[in-house]
């Protein structure tokens, strides 16, 4: 069911990448999943740059769609199927931002926009939007999330 959302959203999940250090892209632990913070890639290509000078709002925002993409792949890679995801619960935006850029929470919004799409009601949840100086690989956006599945 949520497979064919996605492909009515025109919403192709890629093959969830390797994570290139020592951690687990998600680790499930009775009916939560954890989903580890994902970079706006789209094939080879990060979205990279400080939000707010080297990147635009609207870029950040797609960076940050980007970034749900890559945590529903790797949490259909790791669960089989995201009909197992009963809602999400949380979710926490970092942002990369250049001097006085304040507005994180919008960046943040289109992720939040898109599992509202995916999920309906069970994809609205609490969230933190945050602005920090350097993110991995120079990414403009990372996003992780905690997801409550179906016993």
């Amino acid at each position: 069911m949520i497979e064919q959302r996605l492909a009515e959203l025109g919403i192709d999940l890629p093959v969830a990448p390797v994570p290139a250090f020592q951690y687990v892209p998600v680790t499930v632990h009775e009916r939560l999943a954890f989903v580890s913070g994902q970079l706006p890639r789209k094939g080879e290509e990060i979205v990279t740059g400080k939000v707010g000078s080297d990147v635009d709002l609207e870029r950040a925002q797609e960076a940050a769609r980007l970034c749900i993409i890559q945590g529903l792949a790797c949490l259909r890679q790791n669960l089989g199927s995201l009909d197992r995801v009963e809602r999400i619960l949380k979710l926490t935006g970092f942002v990369a931002s250049a001097s006085g850029f304040n507005q994180q929470p919008k960046v943040i919004d289109a992720a939040s926009e898109l599992l509202g799409k995916v999920f309906g009601e069970n994809g609205r949840h609490a969230r933190s939007a945050v602005g920090v100086a350097e993110l991995p690989r120079n990414a403009s956006v990372e996003i992780e999330m905690i997801v409550s599945l179906k016993s």
